[in-house]
This record gives structure tokens, C-alpha cells and sequence, in this order.
């Protein structure tokens, strides 16, 4: 089968294309799925250069949001039809994460637990499905589970350009919040405002909490100023500006790092203002399931940058390593 192989960790160049890799063993109780999607994450770009303390089974087939059709079903399977289009819900508790832990959806086929099968609505299309799972759902958690985010709430997302930060965009513009979006660029911007961002900020051209506090105000003690809700899924020593935007019993929201984990934060903000810093760890099946109700309802769509075969992994993986896309890329085999 035509598959993306990662055989060590490193360059982008480590990803092997090839046409006749052997196809994945089903076991009794799993399916086998002809692959119709495949989206990235920037969780491959950590998986293929190695993460610390984390040892994966090389060589590997990347791709943890996978969509496609059921072609071979194991003897202990039930209540599973050949032919039925479906989305994998990428974590299997007794496995891992698809992808990490065993091969994923960059290929023409891959393997899946018969429990981790979620149908799709007539009305999803495979690429919109395989947008949603790891950065749709896991925003979805974040934004709406965890943070409560609500109408009345004023929300500052880093990183707003990515496939975790539109999903977080459009998630707040349709409960009716007012959002400000940061990203590195006037097109990125541009394209936010059409998403329904109320103001941009432009990170690379100016200080992102100077222009938060011309846009809101400084926070006070008294109440005034500030934003209620940060969404910081970036890291990389933003923290300390992003509490020094929220208001009193503001909170801050975050499910990763991309930009770097080893945080500086001033926690005199922290007490003085009363805010709250909120974790979100991934997804439910809850949370996938109400976003391809939201697709096919027409009441919420992924954004997605582009659609490019499997062969073009590599330039399609760079894409996403040079932060040069908006929303989500998908492959197609």
C-alpha cells in the first residue's frame, strides 16, 4: 500500500513515501479502513523529531485524524457494516494515541479498534471529518467544557490562525462572545476577520498585551479593563503577558505548548486579580460528536487551507512547520 513512513526521528526529509508497504495486520476485533482523509497536527511535527521522554515504534505511520470507509471487519466484530463511512476517535485507552502509538492514517489503509469507530452523517465529508478530532474537539473541550465560554465574555486566542485556534474562534463567535486574535500576519488577519473576529492584533508588528490594553483597557483592581478569557495554546514565554491581560477573575485556558513548555509566569497577577488558570487535556467522544452534528447542521465547518495527496507529505509538512497555513491541511491517498 502507498503509506508515509517514518523509520527515525528528525528532519522532515526522515518521512519515506512509498508504494508498497506492507499493509497493517487486523486483528479479531479491530476493522480495517480504506483511508479517505487524513489531517495534520503539529503533534506529528513532535512525533517525527522525537519527543523527550517519549519513546514511539519506529519505523511509524503518522496521522492520528483519520476518516474512511470499512473494508474488512474482524470475526469478534458486531455492529459494524462494510462499506460504512466513519471517523476514528483517535485514542484507544488501551493502545494510545493512533498515529503515536501504532500506525496511523497516512497511508492507503490502516487498522482501528471497532470501539473507536464513530459514523459519519450523510451530509460530512471525509476531509471535513478528519478536521475535527484532535484540534476541533480538543477546542471544543477547552473553549466550551472547560472555560464556559459565554456571551458575555470578551476572549484574547493566541495562535489564532492554527487549526486549534479558528476552531476556537468560530466556537466563540457562535455562542456571541467577542473575540481579539493574534496572529503573524495582515492575511491571517484578514482572513480571522472573515472567520468573525471582532479585532486583530498583528504579534510580529506590535506588542500583543500593549495593544490588548488599547483595545480593552489596563486591567484594574477595581474591575474595569481587561479581557475575561485568554486561550493560550502556545507557550513559549507568553504566559506572563497573557495574565497581565485578564481582569479580575479572569481566566486562562490552555491544552499545549507549541511555541515551548518551560513557562515564566508572575503569580502576583495570579492572587491580585484573582484569576483562574484552567487545563484541558484532549477530547471526549461527547465533544466529536457534537461537532460533526455542528457540520452537518451547517452550523459549524472546519476551516480548512488545503487538500493535497499523501505523496506531497513532505511539502504539506512544511507548511505546517513553518506556520504558513490557516486552519487545517488534509491528505487524501
Amino acid at each position: 500500500m502507498r503509506a508515509a513512513v517514518l523509520y527515525e526521528h528528525g528532519p522532515l526529509d526522515n518521512i519515506i513515501y512509498e508504494d508498497d508497504y506492507p499493509e497493517p495486520e487486523l486483528l479479531t476485533d479491530w476493522v480495517r479502513l480504506k483511508v479517505a482523509a487524513c489531517s495534520l497536527n503539529y503533534h506529528d511535527i513532535f512525533s517525527r523529531r522525537g519527543m523527550p521522554g517519549i519513546k514511539l515504534p519506529l519505523p511509524l505511520i503518522t496521522g492520528s485524524d483519520v476518516a474512511g470507509e470499512v473494508i474488512e471487519i474482524g470475526s469478534a466484530v458486531t455492529g459494524v457494516s462494510i462499506g460504512e463511512r466513519v471517523l476514528v476517535d483517535p485514542f484507544l485507552p488501551s493502545h494510545g494515541l493512533i498515529g503515536e502509538r501504532f500506525d496511523g492514517g497516512r497511508a492507503e489503509y490502516c487498522v482501528a479498534h471497532h470501539s473507536q469507530l464513530v459514523a459519519l452523517p450523510a451530509a460530512v465529508t471525509y476531509e471535513v471529518a478528519a478536521s475535527i478530532p484532535l484540534a476541533y474537539a480538543t477546542a471544543h473541550r477547552m473553549l466550551v467544557t472547560r472555560a464556559r465560554v459565554n456571551a458575555e465574555d470578551t476572549v484574547l486566542i493566541l495562535g489564532a490562525s492554527g487549526g486549534v485556534g479558528t476552531a476556537c474562534v468560530l466556537l466563540a463567535k457562535m455562542v456571541g462572545a467577542q473575540v481579539i486574535a493574534c496572529a503573524s500576519s495582515s492575511a491571517k488577519l484578514a482572513r480571522l476577520a472573515e472567520l468573525g473576529a471582532d479585532h486583530g492584533l498583528n504579534y510580529v508588528e506590535r506588542d500583543m498585551r500593549e495593544a490588548v490594553w488599547d483595545l480593552v483597557g489596563k486591567p484594574r483592581v477595581s474591575g474595569s479593563g481587561g479581557v475575561d478569557l485568554v486561550v493560550n495554546c502556545t507557550g513559549g514565554g507568553t504566559w506572563t503577558d497573557s495574565t497581565r491581560c485578564l481582569k479580575v477573575g479572569g481566566r486562562l485556558v490552555t491544552c499545549g505548548a507549541t511555541a515551548g513548555f518551560d513557562e515564566r509566569l508572575d503569580i502576583r497577577y495570579v492572587w491580585t486579580y484573582e484569576h483562574s488558570l484552567l487545563g484541558s487535556n484532549g477530547w471526549r467522544r461527547s465533544d466529536i460528536v457534537t461537532l460533526l452534528d455542528y457540520a452537518a447542521r451547517g452550523t459549524l465547518l472546519p476551516v480548512i487551507d488545503a487538500v493535497m495527496p499523501l505523496r506531497e507529505v513532505h511539502a504539506a509538512e512544511k507548511l505546517l512547520e513553518d506556520r504558513a497555513v490557516f486552519g487545517k491541511i488534509v491528505l487524501t491517498p
